[in-house]
């Protein structure tokens, strides 16, 4: 049974975090492309890389060992900007803060998934220049 994270909600901004995208770290597939992106916004904010390479589609996905986790990283929230599904296919716009070393950071990217056998995955994304 998944534990509510103490004093906030998802980090992704939802409500509870085991009603959120707690669901989906523990084994639910994501109804859409963008709860998909969200829990994988919560994985990096909590760590759980092995969620991000699970759900990153295999024709694109980097080895487990590559990614990681910078601890020093403090991913501050999520602003989906706008997401479109076609069929199996879909965007999702997005922008997430962070700071590192107490300086601001901003991605700011729209990303490409996929959806196979009832379960999305992520392909890759493009990083958008503007606001």
């Amino acid at each position: 049974m998944l534990k509510d994270i103490p004093g906030a909600g998802c980090p992704c901004g939802g409500n509870a975090y085991a009603q959120c995208c707690g669901r989906f770290h523990q084994g639910a597939p994501a109804a859409t492309a963008e709860q998909l992106m969200r829990s994988r916004y919560s994985a990096y904010a909590l760590g759980l890389m092995e969620y991000v390479h699970r759900t990153w589609h295999p024709s694109t996905r980097p080895p487990l060992d590559e990614l990681t986790h910078d601890p020093a990283a403090k991913w501050l929230g999520l602003e989906v900007r706008q997401q479109q599904e076609n069929g199996d296919q879909a965007t999702v716009e997005f922008v997430a803060r962070y700071k590192i070393g107490g300086r601001a950071h901003r991605l700011h990217e729209t990303s490409r998934f996929v959806r196979e056998n009832g379960r999305w995955f992520y392909i890759d994304g493009s990083m958008n220049d503007g606001n």
